[in-house]
């Protein structure tokens, strides 16, 4: 049950760092372990594509669980559930650090994204209650912070941890956040009122968990099985697609169903849900790129990668904080076109990048794509919620994390498949080009002799440097498909409208046409 806004709620500010530190953790553990896969290939002798599961099979099993978090919070009482999915996911988070095997790590990545599912929402909702309307904006900054530089500066602290210690301990870093936000909640939350009487509604989960699961593991393996020559992918495809659209008609038909469909009425929230998945696809999948990146092709060490990625969180941070400030007085949907043109300005610069791009331009650029999100994010919360009625209020958090997750599921496994997949093709398309015909290989002088195809060190290196061309020019792809990605969110602006208080209701809000 909501807390009335305007009511005075004893230790706000423990628990807004306690709801931001649970947020942080959920959201660091989506890339963390990004910088550490090459390590984490080794150890636990995978290959590379199957080493991307450590990230899909977290962000899979977060989506499916997001989805019944508000019918948990309201059956079992949200601090209840809060403090237990925080202990869940600290003690899972040490799991994942102990691993031995692929097999064991993505049993354990599994558990520790069914458990990290509700942090997000509750958190957010938590902190749409304990503050008055007035000053949701710079509270969803504060929170924002945690959901946006989480995934953002996963990477920096993934690469410092790796080379300082060793891959494990970007799991073991949850413990001490974990359990001081687990006694500051215990203490300080104010209780819950749980509703025992409360039906779960298992067939709109079970088709909804055999929708995402479906479309996920076809994104997955893919690569692997020759995608739609494959039975096995094309039975995944039907399976996820047959989920969703019995998910979709139950819950339009369903008595009782864990997401109301009442819910989608609301335009401002329906439009947010959306732009929220194209900016989840590039949220994570931008990093996850620019991390092996720096390392495969620019030959960046693991700490200096990371420390190249973190002015991305620092573009964020000022940009929700500053947008935060600005969402009450400029029209919410001016500072997300803002930020949308930042984005794609950002992605498009990418685009042009070669292994001799200067280091100032990487920083300027991702510091650019960061600040987007940022003037993305915060308003987008504050428009989508603006006229959501209070009893909406942790569904619709919920939602928000599912597509968000969603987006990022979609977005890591697409823009891998297609790295994988495009440099092959490259390869093959670059190499046909070296024959005895090749004026560079006839010249005779030092650069044909060392790519002589005839010897084996020769051929060794010519191949090499055809494998980096083909790798640079599937990055570029990958860029462009993005920007195809994010570009249109400006026309779903079109649909969102700014809102205005209503005279002596500072709790709701009414639509400007």
């Amino acid at each position: 049950m909501a807390l009335p806004a305007q009511e005075h709620v004893p230790h706000r500010l423990i628990i807004t760092l306690c709801t931001v530190g649970a947020t942080l953790m959920q959201a660091l553990d989506q890339t963390i372990a990004n910088v550490a896969l090459p390590y984490m290939q080794g150890s636990l002798s995978a290959t590379t594509d199957e080493i991307t599961w450590v990230l899909t099979s977290y962000i899979t099993a977060a989506a499916i669980m997001t989805a019944p978090v508000g019918w948990m919070a309201a059956r079992f009482g949200r601090k209840y559930l809060f403090i237990t999915c925080l202990i869940g996911f600290t003690v899972t988070s040490m799991m994942c650090g102990a691993a031995r095997s692929l097999p064991q790590m993505v049993v354990f990545r599994v558990l520790q994204g069914i458990f990290g599912a509700a942090l997000v929402p509750l958190s957010q909702s938590t902190m749409m209650d304990i503050y008055p309307m007035e000053k949701r904006g710079q509270a969803m900054a504060i929170w924002g912070m945690g959901v946006m530089i989480g995934p953002i500066l996963g990477p920096t602290l993934g690469g410092y941890l790796t080379e300082l210690y060793n891959w494990r301990y970007v799991f073991y870093i949850n413990l001490p956040f974990g359990i001081l936000a687990t006694v500051g909640l215990i203490v300080f939350m104010p209780r819950s009122h749980p509703n025992f009487n409360m039906r779960f509604d298992w067939i709109g989960f079970a088709v909804l968990s055999l929708g995402i699961g479906g479309i996920q593991m076809m994104l997955d393996r893919g690569q692997n099985q020759d995608w739609f020559s494959s039975p096995e992918i094309i039975a995944e495809l039907v399976l996820g697609c047959l989920g969703v659209y019995l998910f979709v008609v139950h819950m339009i038909t369903g008595k009782k169903p864990f997401i109301p469909p009442a819910i989608f009425k609301d335009r401002n929230f329906a439009t947010g849900v959306v732009v929220m998945f194209a900016a989840g696809t590039v949220l994570v999948s931008s990093s996850s790129l620019m991390a092996p990146w720096l390392q495969t092709l620019a030959n960046y060490p693991v700490e200096a990668a990371g420390l190249i990625m973190a002015p991305r969180g620092i573009g964020t941070m000022f940009a929700m904080m500053t947008g935060g400030r600005m969402t009450a007085r400029i029209d919410p949907r001016k500072l997300m076109a803002f930020g949308i043109i930042l984005l794609v300005w950002s992605i498009w610069d990418m685009t042009a990048w070669t292994p001799d791009v200067a280091q100032w331009r990487i920083m300027v650029t991702i510091t650019v794509q960061g600040a987007g999100l940022g003037f993305l994010f915060i308003p987008l919360q504050v428009l989508a919620f603006a006229t959501l009625p209070g009893h909406y209020r942790t569904d619709g958090a919920s939602l928000f994390s599912l597509f968000r997750n969603i987006g990022a599921a979609i977005g890591v496994s697409v823009t891998s498949s297609m790295l994988v997949h495009n440099t092959q093709v490259l390869h093959e398309q670059i190499g046909g080009t070296v024959t005895p015909f090749n004026r560079a290989l006839m010249s005779g002088g030092a650069l044909g002799h060392f790519w002589d195809p005839a010897t084996r060190h020769g051929a060794a290196m010519l191949d090499k440097v055809i494998n980096q061309q083909a790798l640079i020019v599937a990055y570029i792809d990958d860029y462009k498909m993005m920007i195809y990605t994010t570009a249109p969110m400006l026309l779903l602006l079109l649909l969102m409208r700014r809102t205005r208080p209503v005279a002596g209701k500072t709790e709701h809000l009414e639509p400007l046409d």
